[in-house]
């Protein structure tokens, strides 16, 4: 198990240092700020979005490693997802943070399921979790900021 730990550790640290889909998406049709008071994480998400389906997803910001790297592979795994699929993975990975180890939802979430050791840590929820907030406050155009208060 401690190999296992230290891949996810591995791939957290990796994202957080050379994030993926990183910046400002010119083209974007929905965007949302979010923000964590405890941590200091702020974030935009960028998202462009036809017919129900996630065509692009970025985002830019500043975080702890748990933030950026959650916000990093947030955006490699909704790319191409359809509303619903989308919300199925938001709701799959909020309950892998919040109630940890489950190897159907860890199945489901694939390299997603890096995060399920933060439910070990629960500040750090919020971090991890932020991100996926910001992308569905956006992706429903929610005019209520985004924050882990």
């Amino acid at each position: 198990m401690s190999a296992l730990r230290e891949l996810y550790q591995e791939m957290i640290v990796d994202h957080s240092k050379r994030p993926r889909n990183f910046g400002v998406l010119s083209d974007a049709n929905h965007t949302k700020e979010g923000f964590n008071p405890l941590c200091g994480d702020r974030l935009t998400v960028y998202l462009q979005e036809h017919n129900h389906v996630i065509d692009k997803v970025k985002f830019e910001g500043c975080g702890c490693a748990i933030s950026v790297a959650s916000a990093s592979l947030m955006t490699e795994v909704l790319q191409g997802k359809t509303q619903a699929e989308a919300d199925a993975v938001f709701n799959d990975f909020i309950q892998l943070v919040t109630k940890g180890h489950d190897a159907s939802l860890e199945e489901r979430l694939g390299k997603l399921a890096v995060f399920a050791g933060v439910v070990e840590f629960p500040v750090r929820v919020k971090c991890a979790t932020l991100p996926w907030h910001t992308f569905k406050a956006a992706l429903q155009d929610d005019p209520q900021s985004v924050s882990t208060e």
